[in-house]
């Protein structure tokens, strides 16, 4: 009976065990891999980048990555998915510089190994959590939100928001201070709603009317906000599916620490649209958006943004006297059409500026043609960012704590779902091919019917959840002094 018992755990075992490559033949082609990672280049804190094999008819794989110090891990399966021990991962990366990646696969019986590709690693590491917005991808644009925090170095999951807990509410993004994780701010919808400021490991409720969105200052004390109408409109033009315009939107700013809402004549011109306002990494400029007002919807393709700033003084709380324009969206020689600007971001070391453009409007998230460019703030020179973007929706971008990495969102598998796509920026400035989030199962994307949205950096984790929020928004909420303008400075 013992000995039975033996053949039955070993007979399955034997026979699971997947077959290694023998009589292999070479292609001169490159495997296909799903996500792409061929050729990316990665942080050395990263998780393991398991893949696909999208070979017809695969039988079985054999993956070999080896790394130039010359430890190797080798993967074999009896399906078409490469997935590393993480163990084993982080020391093939630990003291690697680049790693060669060989994939062999059977088919009807034969082994066909493919060009080897491979992934260069870099000693500049990424911020380790990444929060973002897992929303539904179509029209229903708020249905069932959740904001999660993921570990990048594994494959840890944790919510910071749900649907579940908050009466299936619409929640905004989830905004670092300085990619902080004991300052940032999320804002819940509808009644009872308000602005949840993590703070000094506590959470308050805040009575922000109409925060859009927002970004903190370097020392904490003020968010720069703004506020929007914010409607949809129906395309029916077949290749457009949804267009979303603000009708109105003005900036202002909250003092955390006087309770006071501070504003400016510039900011609120009625004859403007101001949105997607950031401060700089050293306080002294308020960088935003701005579109001289047209009729919406039926005006929708002359609306166009530009790029600005405004001085603002943090210890007096009073802005410049006048708005400055970066980056025109009229058309130049090197750009013979019109385009419109939306979600400034500045890299932490003040050197680079991140932003979307698009052929018009101010929500790209819908445009198949919006891309990104890199404003570099001391040679005032603009790069296209060939290597980053795709022939879909690449839009909503943070920058890593180092200013060596961005995140961002992009479209470029379908054209429909989102997913957070990492880039690395040299000391040169250069950008790198960028690499999409990994997962610990790499059918994850094949089978998740939810988009990722406005992807977030942060230092560490943050200490609450979806409950701790749940609980916050019973909070009376905090008032500020509403209607405090500010003097412009001299």
């Amino acid at each position: 009976m013992r000995r039975l018992l033996y053949l039955l755990i070993f007979f399955p075992f034997f026979f699971s065990c997947a077959p290694s490559p023998e009589n292999v033949q070479k292609s001169e082609s490159l495997p296909s891999i799903y996500p792409d990672y061929i050729g990316v280049t990665i942080p050395v804190n990263i998780a393991p980048l398991n893949f696909l094999v999208r070979t017809e008819g695969c039988e079985a794989i054999q993956a070999v990555a080896t790394s130039n110090s010359q430890h190797s891990i080798v993967v074999n399966a009896r399906s078409n998915e490469v997935v590393f021990d993480i163990d084993e991962w982080k020391v093939l990366t630990s003291n690697a510089d680049s790693i060669e990646v060989t994939v062999t696969v059977l088919v009807n019986g034969q082994w066909t190994e493919y060009q080897s590709f491979r992934w260069y690693v870099v000693k500049d590491t990424i911020d380790p959590y990444l929060t973002y917005r897992l929303i539904e991808p179509d029209y229903e644009i708020w249905n069932n939100v959740q904001i999660q925090q993921r570990h990048v170095e594994n494959f840890d999951v944790t919510a910071i928001g749900h649907y579940e807990q908050l009466e299936n509410r619409c929640m905004n993004c989830h905004t670092y201070g300085s990619q902080n994780p004991e300052l940032s701010m999320m804002y819940v919808r509808g009644p009872g709603g308000g602005a949840i400021l993590n703070q000094h490991g506590t959470l308050q409720k805040l009575s922000i009317p109409g925060s859009v969105y927002f970004g903190f200052s370097p020392d904490g004390r003020y968010i720069v906000y703004s506020t929007n109408n914010i409607f949809p409109a129906f395309h029916s033009v077949p290749k457009k599916r949804l267009e979303v315009f603000d009708s109105q939107s003005n900036i202002f700013v909250a003092d955390l620490q006087e309770r006071r809402i501070l504003s400016s004549p510039l900011l609120s011109d009625s004859m403007k649209f101001e949105t997607f306002p950031t401060f700089s990494p050293d306080g002294k400029y308020i960088y935003y958006c701005a579109a001289d007002s047209v009729s919406l919807p039926q005006d929708i393709k002359k609306l166009h943004y530009a790029l600005v700033r405004i001085p603002f003084d943090g210890q007096t709380g009073q802005f410049g006297t006048q708005v400055d324009t970066l980056v025109h969206c009229t058309a130049m020689a090197s750009q013979p059409t019109e385009q419109s600007i939306s979600h400034p971001r500045l890299s932490p070391d003040g050197r680079h500026l991140l932003y979307t453009v698009a052929d018009y409007g101010t929500f790209p998230i819908w445009h198949p043609e919006a891309d990104l460019r890199m404003l570099d703030l001391e040679t005032g020179t603009i790069d296209s960012l060939q290597v980053v973007n795709s022939q879909k929706s690449d839009t909503y971008h943070s920058w890593s704590s180092n200013s060596r990495w961005f995140v961002f969102a992009s479209k470029r598998d379908d054209g429909l779902f989102g997913k957070p796509y990492f880039c690395y920026v040299d000391t040169a400035g250069h950008a790198h091919k960028p690499f999409c989030l990994p997962q610990r199962h790499p059918t994850f994307y094949d089978n998740t019917l939810k988009s990722f949205n406005a992807p977030e950096l942060g230092r560490g984790p943050v200490w609450f959840d979806a409950k701790d929020v749940a609980r916050a928004m019973k909070q009376e909420a905090v008032r500020f002094t509403a209607g405090s303008t500010v003097k412009n400075k001299e």
